[in-house]
């Protein structure tokens, strides 16, 4: 593959293009669009890779390495390297030496600029002008509304007027020899320059040609008039540009929106009226680059109002729109188009080429293949290919428009605009798709990211355009259409811009009172969903993109923990009842977006409430459930192990025991079970998991590991006091025990509550956390005519609890781990009476210590240490009874000689008060 400069170059250099003649859309002249069209093409491409080129600093380190990947590649080097290392070297001063080596090309180059100026004059008008001349409207006059668009040079029409800019600013600075002389070519390059700042070389490098130019004639002789029409244009391109370009974004919205309208209410008439589709859809493509280029490139305005657009969202819909109806109802177009060629533009083709005066017999072979091509054409054919018809066209003009050829096509102007119609026609039936793609093609915004994300964020802050959101997304289809679209890293960020602070300010009911934030909240949730429900899918490289479905899968997936406002380093936390009501309303929204919208609401609750009971969701976070567990354990209980919160039975309720030197700790609000019943309940449901887990599962195998010989014999000898005598006081890491069993105690009595009150408020059993678990458990109550208020406390007590002994080696060992456990507890309960704050409340109707709470705890414990065995319940709670009569008998024996046999720990609750 040569380097694309070099090629240009020869092509350029070593073709006769001095001797042809270029006029492509003036009254009265031949017409060679696709000649003209492609040499201007290749002269500006030229012209935009020299450029380029000059601004690489490490250019010439760049073509060394070029020519040693083509000698690794095809085993020798580029032929044309010489030539190509010389142009490096030449091209310094860029400018300079393109105008000497276009010196041979002035004529032909300034012949073909020429040609646009009827073209251009007509095309770049204000839209006041536009507005005038009922542009793109087909209801301005109905009589006509049926009748076939038609044109001397149809192509000329839709051809992109950015083009028609580059092609004169950059043809004439390269020929600007003609300025001086010809007062045609001054007009057309001035209008040119006042119409954009900025013009586009490749992708998003552009060139501010005012300075370009500015420079450049500032630096030869006799050209200070030139420099200082380029000053005076930039000055009115400054001062009038970005309203003009506004104004016409306005006229386009309003127009298209008509247009589009009545051909999706009469689709038949894109079969007459298919060119105002491409019309309109060029017009409002080279609007929407102009602003994105120049969004991006001025910095610095007194009018940054006329480079934002925040009503382009519609503009870029309409085009959409427009893209839709082409492709859904092409069979219409198509149709319509092969009955033309085939019953007009046939037989119009044979009676003009049977009136030409001079015609060779060459070119007469290539008009009757012309006439017969066209005459074979039927409804019955699927498939369309004019690709030989176009390239016979092709030489046609060029064997025409050389000056010596016998016949001269501007001699016969009739067979330029007929042929010029033809080929549209055709384009009609085979090349439909380019033709969209030419005219609508948006794949600019691949190369303007940011400007990109910037017109996204002002449509959100706009409320008439959040219907129109969804183009966004589409406009990225167009992304594949970009010229190396494998080498462009594409990542819009939607949903990720900053929402202005009032966007609906200025927003009133009918009588004129402001509308309430719910009804503005309400309205963007309606335009946003309608905006997601305009398509069913859509393509981006190769990959179906699903609106709806991308919805259900982020709500899914969309982590619930900020409603919690957990502060680690604080430990702060919200209210459950505020969570509660954080998720009920978001529940809300959910079922409300699915009456919108297509989503499936009730999958979407179902997978994100069942993420939210496990200790972890789908994305590997934390859920709603394992926060509040562990806030609960690691702060709220652990402060009920030390005696600062109490759990008050009066007042349901966990109570801050003010404490000297340590700040208050407010309780109340995190365990009010009475204010707050299904709330609370939720989260003790995560606690069961965490609590009791944590409460024995450390300490229990441990302790009874540790007294395993004293508690075997206290077991077998518990009615002998005089060996109890002996026992009790070598018992260690008493302190311990009650210490791990604090939590866990306090916690069991505040579930066991909270099941108790539940049972008054069964209707609101609805948990938002373990929902389902939830509503199993009381339906299957119900239908068997009975309440069971506490049967999630004991079966997931009865589930838990063997998580204390799991250390041991075989069933046996844990069965006769739970029995010492028992018998622990048993023999030390007196020693709690000695404790300073075992003392009775009648406000809190409990313990400071937390005391009052261990005859539930003792109950459940053993229920469920003893289902999961399959022992008898009663006759080891009877045991237990009997080992703490006997006990307390021995323990004041013991207590009397504690000061000289007990070791530590045992020592330190004898002798306490």
């Amino acid at each position: 593959m040569a380097f694309p400069g070099i090629c240009h170059f020869c092509v350029l250099e070593g073709s006769p293009f001095c001797q042809l003649d270029f006029p492509l859309g003036s009254p009265g002249r031949p017409v060679n669009y696709d000649l003209t069209k492609n040499y201007l093409d290749l002269v500006v491409t030229y012209t935009s890779v020299i450029l380029l080129l000059s601004r690489i600093e490490d250019r010439k380190a760049l073509i060394g390495m070029y020519n040693s990947a083509h000698e690794m590649i095809q085993g020798s080097g580029d032929p044309s390297y010489a030539r190509l290392a010389q142009m490096v070297l030449e091209y310094d001063t860029p400018l300079k030496k393109l105008t000497e080596e276009f010196g041979p090309q002035t004529k032909a180059v300034s012949s073909a600029l020429l040609s646009l100026h009827f073209l251009f004059v007509r095309r770049n008008q204000s839209a006041e002008q536009w507005r005038s001349d009922q542009l793109l409207s087909l209801i301005s006059n109905s009589a006509t509304m049926l009748s076939p668009a038609s044109s001397d040079v149809m192509a000329c029409e839709y051809l992109s007027l950015e083009v028609i800019e580059r092609w004169i600013l950059i043809g004439f600075l390269l020929c600007h020899g003609c300025l001086s002389s010809n007062p045609q070519c001054l007009e057309l390059w001035k209008l040119g320059l006042q119409g954009s700042l900025y013009i586009s070389l490749i992708r998003d490098d552009a060139l501010q040609l005012h300075r370009v130019t500015e420079e450049f004639f500032g630096r030869l002789k006799g050209y200070g008039k030139q420099a200082a029409d380029v000053k005076e244009c930039k000055e009115h391109a400054v001062a009038h540009s970005g309203q003009l370009h506004r104004n016409r974004r306005a006229f386009l919205r309003n127009a298209v929106r008509e247009l589009e309208a009545l051909l999706s209410h009469q689709p038949g008439l894109l079969g007459p009226r298919a060119l105002c589709v491409f019309v309109a859809l060029s017009l409002c493509r080279d609007e929407v680059n102009w602003l994105v280029r120049h969004a991006e490139h001025v910095t610095k305005t007194k009018t940054p109002e006329d480079y934002a657009g925040s009503h382009i969202a519609e503009l870029l819909f309409l085009m959409e729109q427009l893209r839709t109806l082409v492709h859904r109802h092409g069979p219409v177009i198509q149709r319509y188009h092969v009955q033309y060629l085939a019953r007009f533009d046939a037989l119009l083709c044979a009676r003009l080429f049977q009136n030409l005066t001079v015609c060779p017999e060459e070119e007469s072979i290539v008009m009757s293949s012309f006439v017969s091509t066209l005459s074979s054409l039927t409804l019955k054919q699927e498939k369309f290919n004019f690709s030989g018809l176009c390239l016979d066209w092709f030489r046609l003009q060029a064997y025409t428009s050389v000056s010596k050829a016998p016949m001269q096509l501007h001699e016969s102007p009739d067979v330029g605009r007929v042929m010029n119609l033809i080929m549209f026609h055709s384009k009609m039936l085979d090349s439909l798709e380019e033709l969209v793609v030419e005219t609508s093609d948006l794949s600019a915004f691949c190369f303007y990211v940011r400007p990109f994300e910037k017109l996204f964020a002002l449509t959100m802050e706009e409320p008439a355009m959040l219907r129109f959101t969804i183009v966004f997304p589409l406009v990225c289809s167009h992304l594949p259409a970009a010229p190396t679209p494998s080498s462009v890293r594409w990542a819009v960020r939607c949903g990720g811009g900053a929402w202005a602070p009032e966007p609906f300010a200025s927003s009133s009911d009918r009588a004129g009172v402001s509308a309430p934030s719910m009804d503005k909240l309400h309205q963007v949730l309606s335009e946003l969903s309608l905006s997601i429900n305009h398509v069913p899918s859509f393509t981006v490289f190769k990959h179906m993109v699903t609106p709806s479905e991308y919805l259900s899968s982020y709500l899914e997936t969309q982590s619930f923990v900020w409603m919690a406002s957990y502060n680690q380093a604080t430990q702060a936390i919200a209210r459950p009842s505020e969570v509660l009501a954080g998720l009920c309303s978001y529940l809300a929204f959910i079922q409300s977006l699915g009456q919108f919208t297509c989503v499936d609401s009730s999958r979407i609750i179902c997978n994100v409430l069942l993420q939210q009971t496990q200790p972890l969701d789908s994305s590997g976070e934390q859920t709603l459930t394992t926060i509040y567990t562990n806030w609960y354990l690691e702060v709220l209980l652990r402060q009920a192990s030390t005696g600062a919160i109490v759990l008050s039975p009066a007042m349901q309720a966990f109570i801050s025991v003010p404490r000297e030197g340590k700040q208050s700790f407010s309780a109340e609000e995190f365990s009010d079970i009475s204010s707050e019943p299904q709330q609370l309940h939720a989260l003790m449901m995560g606690l069961r998991d965490g609590g009791m887990q944590r409460g024995l599962h450390g300490g229990g195998t441990k302790l009874v590991t540790e007294n395993m010989d004293m508690l075997v014999q206290i077991r077998s000898n518990f009615s002998k006091p005089e060996q109890m005598v002996s026992l009790l006081p070598r018992l260690t890491s008493v302190s311990v025990l009650f210490s791990k069993t604090q939590s866990s105690k306090a916690a069991g009595t505040w579930l066991h509550l909270s099941d108790k009150l539940l049972a008054c408020h069964s209707r609101w059993v609805i948990l938002y956390i373990y929902i389902f678990v939830s509503l199993s458990s009381s339906q299957a109550g119900e239908k068997n005519g009975e309440r069971k208020p506490s049967l999630l406390l004991k079966s997931l007590v009865v589930h838990l609890l063997p998580l204390c002994l799991i250390d041991s080696s075989s069933p046996e060992e844990e069965y006769k781990s739970a029995c010492l456990l028992l018998v622990f507890v048993a023999v030390s309960l007196p020693l709690l009476a000695s404790d300073p704050f075992s003392v009775y409340s009648i406000e809190m109707d409990g313990y400071s210590n937390n005391i009052h709470c261990l005859a539930k705890a003792i109950i459940h414990v053993s229920a469920a240490l003893f289902t999961i065995h399959s022992k008898n319940i009663e006759t080891h709670l009877k045991e237990f009874l009997l080992v703490r009569g006997c006990g307390q008998v021995s323990f004041h024996t013991a207590g009397l000689c504690a000061r000289c046999t007990a070791p530590k720990g045992m020592l330190e609750y004898c002798t306490q008060g």
